[in-house]
């Protein structure tokens, strides 16, 4: 069950971040293997959820080469049809870029970070998860969010 907290965080639109759809498949950390289900599970049933491109890139090298039992082309198509590419809202253009430079240059994160809170932003989501950023840290009408802080 997510916390309460949190249910109000996804009230509206929300962004996931890679590292929540790579704790889904991670074994080894049940408690936020448990947390990130409950998190993509949210984002499909609700329509709520949004990823870009960037994190369906990111998880699709990461399942095909550092998985502990690396995803087959197959498994990705079947993911990717049926998780990544409905939650999918965020293709690059060149506004894209240089706004996710404005960010970086702003807030001082990586160029990849900045491109993942452009793409929360540009989507209107009210909630970034993610395990990468500062908790709580908000940014225009974007809060980010650790969902695995208090595991």
């Amino acid at each position: 069950m997510i916390i309460s907290t949190e249910m109000n965080s996804m009230r509206g639109k929300f962004f996931l971040d890679t590292n929540i759809f790579i704790y889904s498949f991670d074994s080894n950390e049940p408690q936020k293997q448990k947390k990130a289900i409950e998190l993509i599970d949210s984002a499909v049933s609700e329509n709520g959820g949004i990823i870009s491109f960037q994190v369906i890139q990111e998880f699709t090298n990461v399942a095909t080469k550092k998985f502990k039992k690396p995803m087959t082309v197959s498994d990705i198509r079947l993911y990717l049809n049926e998780v990544l590419i409905p939650l999918c809202e965020v293709y690059p253009s060149s506004e894209f870029y240089l706004n996710s430079l404005d960010i970086k240059e702003r807030h001082g994160f990586s160029f990849y970070d900045s491109m993942i809170v452009e793409a929360a932003i540009s989507t209107d989501c009210h909630t970034l998860f993610t395990e990468d950023m500062q908790h709580n840290m908000k940014i225009k009408d974007l809060v980010i969010k650790n969902p695995f802080k208090n595991l």
